[in-house]
């Protein structure tokens, strides 16, 4: 049987699908998984070894040029790989109408949430298979449920595990920091970034950090300033970066698609939540941990690295 996902988007959704595809390739062996996904995120989804073939859209690029004939070549081809795959199954675990105009290229039925659990109702409409999942569950366990529904099985949900295996441990200890993030109001101050590293650094861990863009670039290059310890990272590729923090001891991030990759890994992993709630979509994992701002009060340096080195006390009884 061949199945194809479809979860296009955003990073942390894209990671929150892992441990339903995980349920699934030991649940189901005789079933083999592609997976559509926007390109910029191909190289996450890379990391899973369920994942057989990926394809790639550009949604976001293709909106903007609407009526671009590069536009639409690109669409076409999309449509003749997947149509070429002969799909026995495709499970729209998204919910959105950009997800089910995505699905119905593949000519395979469709799986998905009901009216009532997906996140744009009139996505159900155009599934053959739909299935109710409480709305109220973390996103995580709503995908698993959607899997075993659609797919036949009962996920384990006393236990959590992503597929992603971390890197080969290094004898360097080293803490990721992600202080990058897409929306200023959750970014965590520069000066507090600067004191994690020193504390960091004085307890014996490397700091580590990089940047996506120029705002970024300059708090990686003050952290790396103020704490010559620190290991900076030039902007590197995505898979690149997913790598370095699969190879780190510790993970201390924003509220961004990095940390929730962490998670995954099952690294030690301290979330930082100042304006936006972890809720049903905060960071899961063995070793996660979301600090989070209350009542307008502060996370403070002092309070970040001392759950980080209480989870990797914790990690180093196992």
């Amino acid at each position: 049987m061949k199945v194809l996902i479809v979860k296009t988007s955003s990073m942390g959704d894209v990671i929150h699908t892992f441990p339903a595809l995980e349920d699934a390739r030991r649940a189901r062996p005789d079933i083999t998984f592609d997976w559509c996904v926007e390109k910029a995120f191909a190289p996450i989804v890379a990391l899973h070894p369920g994942v057989n073939h990926i394809h790639t859209v550009a949604i976001r690029h293709w909106r903007k040029r609407l009526f671009d004939a590069d536009t639409w070549r690109e669409a076409s081809n999309l449509r003749k790989a997947l149509r070429a795959e002969h799909y026995d199954l495709v499970i729209d675990a998204q919910g959105l109408m950009k997800s089910v105009l995505v699905a119905r290229q593949a000519g395979a039925p469709i799986a998905g949430f009901d009216r009532a659990s997906a996140r744009e109702p009139l996505a159900a409409l155009f599934y053959r298979h739909r299935y109710g999942v409480a709305r109220d569950l973390h996103a995580i366990e709503r995908t698993r449920r959607l899997f075993g529904l659609a797919l036949g099985y009962e996920p384990d949900l006393s236990t959590l595990d992503s597929g992603l295996a971390p890197f080969a441990d290094s004898a360097d200890r080293t803490a990721f920091l992600l202080h990058g993030t897409s929306r200023e109001d959750k970014k965590w101050p520069g000066e507090d970034w600067v004191e994690t590293a020193r504390l960091l650094a004085a307890s014996g861990i490397t700091p580590v950090t990089t940047w996506s863009n120029e705002r970024e670039k300059v708090v990686a290059e003050a952290i790396a300033a103020a704490v010559p310890a620190t290991a900076l990272v030039t902007r590197s590729p995505l898979g690149e970066i997913a790598a370095r923090i699969g190879r780190s001891s510790l993970v201390i991030g924003a509220d961004t698609g990095l940390t929730h990759l962490a998670s995954a890994y099952g690294l030690p992993t301290v979330a930082i939540f100042l304006t936006t709630q972890p809720g049903l979509t905060g960071p899961r994992g063995p070793y996660s941990s979301t600090l989070l701002a209350k009542n307008g009060g502060h996370v403070t340096p002092a309070m970040v690295v001392a759950e980080a080195e209480r989870l990797l006390a914790l990690k180093s009884l196992k």
